[in-house]
């Protein structure tokens, strides 16, 4: 079996990019994640509460990532069992077969960055900004640089993630209806798992291991897209990161998206192979590590909320001219 290649990416070995029928090392991840949530919450919250929730931060930021690599297809050619193993809601706030639709979606590199378009984009269009409250308007600046993403983003993100299921739940769409209905009956057994198991108030593992997995996600995903004309410069490269096996490598975003088959353990060396035509490519939207993006962003913003392109006015659909 072999996988179609896009025409714009280097030349790679066709076993690089075929994912194999078993998948350890993603099987390896899922065993590490539920069992180091596990033991933080049996053996370490009793004796070390504080490090217990941390290391479950750790814990919920690896499931997020898990869940990610498994919308992709991975760890098995099966979608069921895929789904089944990150079906236990840790991270909590995301109902996974919607992020599934809405991270597919994403997917189209011809409209990243696309505030409506795109479900991920950080962008908002000017018609919309110019009638938000000025406080609303200053939360979302403060969002726009890596503190402040990784201190309220997390709630800024999940509150607009929710709002919008809201009203595509109220509008009749059956997907998110039936997604939510599954993630609900996923947060009704570990809720109380948490709180009775445990002994871990629900509302101080909202506090803090959820959003510390949130944040670090955050991290991860602040500028991960940036408008360019060229749809290639719109996704970066970081090169390298303590944090790197975390996001399961996903901090070389650019090469996710142009492999999104190729499973997270592979991402590295396919890097490595082709780094110059890789940078080339995405136009040099690359930084060495996480860290020299805190020393350019850390306090202040990024760029401007509004898109600077796109969805100028209200009647703009597509490409910003009216």
């Amino acid at each position: 079996m072999s996988e179609a290649r896009p025409r714009d990416v280097p030349t790679l070995p066709g076993t690089l990019l075929v994912p194999p029928r078993f998948e350890a090392p993603t099987w390896g991840l899922v065993v590490l994640c539920y069992g180091s949530w596990l033991a933080a919450g049996f053996w370490l919250w009793p004796v070390l509460p504080w490090l217990a929730l941390i290391v479950m931060g750790l814990a919920v930021a690896l499931h997020s990532s898990l869940a990610h690599e498994v919308l992709h297809g991975h760890p098995t050619r099966n979608p069921v069992l895929n789904e089944a193993l990150v079906w236990l809601p840790i991270s909590i706030f995301y109902a996974w077969r919607s992020y599934k639709l809405t991270h597919l979606q994403h997917h189209n590199d011809a409209r990243l960055t696309d505030p409506y378009d795109d479900p991920e984009s950080y962008y908002v269009a000017l018609f919309t900004w110019m009638q938000m409250p000025r406080l609303l308007q200053s939360v979302l600046r403060v969002n726009n640089t890596l503190i402040g993403r990784v201190v309220i983003g997390p709630w800024v993100a999940v509150i607009g993630f929710t709002c919008a299921e809201g009203r595509r739940i109220l509008a009749g769409d059956a997907k998110t209806r039936n997604a939510w209905v599954h993630h609900l009956a996923g947060l009704a057994v570990v809720l109380p798992f948490i709180h009775f198991a445990m002994g871990i108030p629900v509302w101080l593992y909202l506090l803090v291991p959820a959003w510390l997995g949130t944040s670090l996600i955050a991290i991860r995903s602040y500028c991960e897209h940036q408008w360019a004309e060229d749809p290639n410069g719109r996704t970066i490269i970081v090169e390298r990161s303590i944090l790197a096996p975390l996001f399961l490598f996903n901090n070389l975003h650019f090469v996710h998206h142009k492999l999104p088959r190729v499973p997270w353990y592979r991402l590295p060396a396919a890097y490595r192979m082709a780094r110059e035509e890789w940078q080339r490519l995405n136009g040099g939207y690359v930084f060495p590590s996480y860290f020299s993006i805190l020393r350019t962003w850390g306090w202040r913003m990024k760029e401007q909320n509004p898109h600077p392109a796109w969805r100028r006015h209200e009647n703009d659909t597509h490409d910003g001219r009216s």
